[in-house]
């Protein structure tokens, strides 16, 4: 039986960084685990081609369920499967939310992630082309830049919103947030610097990590409540192999809870009713699942917009604000500018335009990952770990979320309006210019909403009894086992979550580290 000394299960935003930094000693062996394939896929590395890579294989191309109010639609939702997980193929956007979303995480009962606290693991990761300040680092592994050669029209974008009465904001992730401003992206020389880029391909000859793709976890090994290794699926075979110290599941907010549940970490009336054997009774994995919510406002141009191939074409700036009745210290929406025609299926169109986006950065839907029953006569048969999980999104669920969508298409029409849009304003293509009282709007709303591709929360960090993790990332009721993903965000942030995963696999190696030094030093302790 093959041992190391920490096995990490998917090598996506957090698992990267993790496997790098405990790998930085050389009598730490890591096996990272990825059940996608190595990132040569050419369109990863081209930053506009990042709207071709969903429904690829690159892709786990998962859909929700039939969502009770939209109408029974299915939500499509890209999770990346390949080296550098979901960082492989997002739109490379690096905003990392507002302060108060973290210091509210330490409000909720977890201490050490306020903002004060993780802000400097954000600036571990960092290598930020404007140069180092007060909250951005310079010496980090991970290329933040401005975007390279962006559209003009984007521009008329700030102007429009500048000519409204909003705040000019050169940075989202500086003093404050709210305002208007470019949106900086994950890019180095051109080139997506995605989590594996920045920090798994610098490693890979380091002789104490073994990495391996297409290696899909089927389930976690215990004796006991302790984690002691993995069993996974590759090449048509099971293999298993053992840890030393700890287990650390960074799949994703929809594949991690899959995963302990397939292992019998969950609720356990769910978990026996599947024929599962229980280990430990969490009620909480797969609850909590939250998500941005986006609706495009899309516009013909009357001519060629002159988009970069170094540009993601859909975000290369943003206008951040609170909602008519938000009273939260942080805004709850987002509308974000490209020069690219983003239109919903069936509205026709040139091809040739731009779109804003309205993204709901605080939704109050929760939905939930389960999974998928085998098939069967027999409902106690065991899942099938190859079958996807069964989501459940809940979008629109609450009338106060179709209202601020409205108001932000409403906002949205109102910018495109301004004077600075004439030069290039044609048609709108969506909702369309016909399309103007709210109940009109409310029924485009939900008909054409989607995903921001920010799935967190489903295995949430916390001391409450649907918690899945403590404040160290430690599953409860079991040892030898840490979740380190998007998964144990208690609640949404205000911005993207690659940036905040990112520094969640920074602050975890951190404390992994640390626990195993007090470990060590408890076994000197007993040897005197």
């Amino acid at each position: 039986m093959t041992y190391y000394d920490y096995i990490v299960i998917g090598a996506g935003s957090a698992g990267c960084v993790v496997a790098n930094r405990l790998t930085e000693n050389p009598d730490t062996t890591v096996l990272l685990l990825e059940a996608g394939n190595p990132d040569t896929k050419p369109e990863i590395q081209i930053p506009l081609d990042c709207t071709t890579l969903p429904g690829t294989e690159v892709d786990w191309g998962y859909f929700s369920q039939p969502e009770p109010y939209l109408k029974n639609r299915q939500i499509f939702c890209p999770r990346g499967k390949v080296l550098g997980g979901s960082s492989s193929i997002n739109f490379l956007v690096y905003i990392r939310g507002n302060a108060h979303d973290y210091d509210h995480w330490q409000s909720l009962g977890n201490p050490g992630w306020s903002y004060q606290d993780v802000l400097p693991y954000f600036k571990k990761s960092e290598h930020q082309q404007r140069g180092s300040d007060a909250y951005h680092g310079v010496d980090g592994e991970l290329s933040v830049t401005d975007v390279m050669s962006p559209a003009p029209i984007s521009q008329r974008f700030v102007d429009a919103a500048v000519a409204l009465g909003y705040d000019y904001n050169p940075d989202f992730n500086g003093i404050k947030q709210e305002g208007v401003g470019p949106i900086q992206l994950t890019v180095k020389e051109g080139k997506r610097h995605s989590a594996a880029a920045a920090f798994l391909v610098p490693i890979l000859d380091r002789p104490n990590l073994t990495v391996q793709t297409g290696t899909l976890v089927t389930r976690l090994l215990f004796e006991g409540t302790r984690a002691v290794g993995v069993e996974y699926l590759r090449q048509g075979m099971l293999h298993q192999v053992r840890v030393n110290q700890e287990v650390i599941v960074s799949a994703g907010s929809f594949d991690s809870p899959k995963l302990l549940m397939l292992s019998g970490v969950g609720d356990t009336a769910k978990l026996q009713a599947m024929g599962i054997p229980v280990v430990a009774h969490l009620p909480g994995v797969g609850q909590n699942l939250q998500d941005h919510i986006l609706v495009p406002v899309p516009y013909e141009a009357t001519q060629d917009l002159h988009t970069a191939r170094t540009s993601n074409g859909c975000a290369e700036v943003g206008l951040f604000l609170h909602s008519e009745n938000n009273q939260e210290a942080a805004p709850d929406l987002e509308l974000i500018f490209g020069p690219l025609m983003w239109a919903p299926p069936g509205y026709a169109n040139s091809g040739l335009g731009f779109t804003g986006l309205i993204a709901l950065v605080h939704p109050e839907n929760i939905g939930s990952i389960s999974l998928r029953p085998a098939e069967g006569s027999s409902a106690s048969l065991s899942p099938d770990p190859k079958d996807t999980p069964v989501i459940r999104l809940n979008y629109l669920q609450s009338q106060s979320d179709v209202q601020k969508l409205v108001a932000g298409v409403k906002l949205m029409r109102q910018l495109f309006q301004t004077s600075a849009f004439d030069e290039f304003r044609g048609r709108e293509v969506a909702p369309g210019a016909d399309v103007t009282d709210d109940v009109a709007l409310e029924a485009y709303v939900r008909e054409t909403c989607g995903t921001v591709f920010h799935p967190i929360g489903t295995c949430k960090m916390g001391t409450d009894s649907m918690a899945v993790v403590d404040p160290e990332l430690r599953v409860y009721g079991v040892e030898g086992l840490r979740v380190v993903d998007a998964s144990i965000m208690p609640t949404l942030i205000t911005g993207h979550t690659n940036a905040p995963t990112i520094m969640i696999g920074e602050k975890a190696a951190d404390l992994i580290k640390a626990a195993r030094s007090v470990s060590k030093q408890a076994h000197k302790a007993i040897a005197r």
